[in-house]
């Protein structure tokens, strides 16, 4: 299948590195000729003007920032009347109500909105992966119109980068994203924001709670105001909602009656949400035991680990890692069934390693 990519920025480039690892033909063109040839030079496809085939490719795939995307779907629909023309942008509504008053009503059968869920903090093609899309939700907005020939084709596109695909409609889309990404991203930096002005000696206890909220907030600024911009309505009436409930904390805090009951139940009903994310392989919820292990900060420590823990026959679901301030020391979480979690203590602690206050030890096992 002939593939070609506009844009060649992260999302761009990551896509000509998984498709061109299936042998897939693809092309890149990019307004930047620095960019386009750079995304070439790490193999994500051949620059348009020296491939052979770029003039009539099977399918289109805009990967443009949000704001000049509605043109460049356009523009494309009319450059390659035979092709399927899709794109990667995160907001669906309002792109193809933008394209609809650019185009004729016979071309729009051409066109279908999709949405690989994926992304890094980072920009650009250098910072492309060729797995970025692998076990990930690739949402196609297509209705009962869309031509299933062409359907297809951007259906298999789409598995071979290793994504799982989810059809639905633009609306719904947008309605969750505004929750499962949108909105996470504005307070991920509105967080990080109120770090600026903060002394050394408070930021240097930072942990993971805190690094886990405020991942995100690295993101490009130019590539978020028109993601949020985009999807505007959705976003704001779940920040409305969020103001409503942090109101009630602030109040909460003047400490007068019945506010320990209001902060208790804030918490909790941020437990009944994060109940509902999905768990592994996107199947239900599962409830792990932690194992909390020292490790020294020296190379091939983690290797050690890892296969000592193998050795023990017990699957690791979950793992991550913090560093103890001051120390050359990690502090690394391992997410393991319940069942396993007293075999992996014992396992690990006659290898030698340090569990503080393993389970075990409490009960006086060991």
């Amino acid at each position: 299948m002939r593939i070609h990519i506009i844009g060649t920025g992260l999302l761009g480039a990551s896509l000509g590195l998984a498709l061109s690892a299936q042998k897939y033909q693809v092309s890149l063109e990019d307004t930047s000729p620095t960019a386009q040839q750079l995304a070439a030079d790490l193999g994500a496809g051949t620059v348009a003007s020296e491939a052979p085939d770029a003039e009539d490719p099977q399918i289109v795939v805009i990967a443009t920032p949000p704001d000049v995307a509605a043109h460049t779907i356009a523009t494309a629909l009319a450059t390659y009347p035979n092709a399927t023309v899709t794109d990667v942008a995160s907001v669906k509504t309002s792109l193809l109500e933008s394209v609809r008053e650019l185009v004729e009503r016979s071309d729009l059968d051409r066109y279908i909105g999709c949405h690989p869920m994926a992304g890094r903090e980072k920009s650009g093609a250098i910072a492309a992966r060729s797995d970025l899309f692998t076990a990930r939700p690739w949402v196609i907005c297509s209705d009962e119109d869309t031509p299933q020939d062409r359907l297809g084709e951007i259906v298999a596109m789409a598995e071979a980068t290793g994504s799982s695909v989810i059809h639905l409609d633009p609306r719904i889309h947008d309605a969750a994203v505004a929750k499962v990404s949108h909105v996470p991203q504005v307070i991920a930096s509105l967080v990080a924001s109120q770090l600026r002005h903060a002394p050394l000696e408070e930021v240097a206890l930072a942990g993971q709670g805190l690094r886990d909220v405020t991942r995100i907030a690295a993101s490009d600024p130019r590539l978020w105001t028109q993601i949020l911009a985009g999807n505007s309505e959705e976003i704001r009436s779940v920040l409305l909602d969020l103001r409503t409930e942090l109101d009630e904390v602030i109040t909460a805090l003047e400490l007068g009656p019945g506010s320990t009951g209001a902060l208790a139940r804030a918490i909790a009903l941020g437990n009944e949400g994060h109940e509902r994310i999905p768990g592994k392989h996107g199947q239900a919820p599962t409830k792990y035991a932690v194992v909390t292990i020292l490790v020294p900060d020296t190379p091939g420590t983690l290797a050690t680990l890892f296969k000592d823990i193998g050795d023990l026959n017990i699957n690791v679901e979950d793992f991550r890692m913090d560093h103890a301030p001051g120390q050359k020391l990690g502090i690394v979480d391992v997410s393991v069934v319940p069942a396993t979690q007293q075999e992996l203590e014992i396992g690990l602690l006659s290898k030698g390693w340090q569990i503080p206050e393993s389970a075990i030890e409490k009960e006086g096992i060991a």
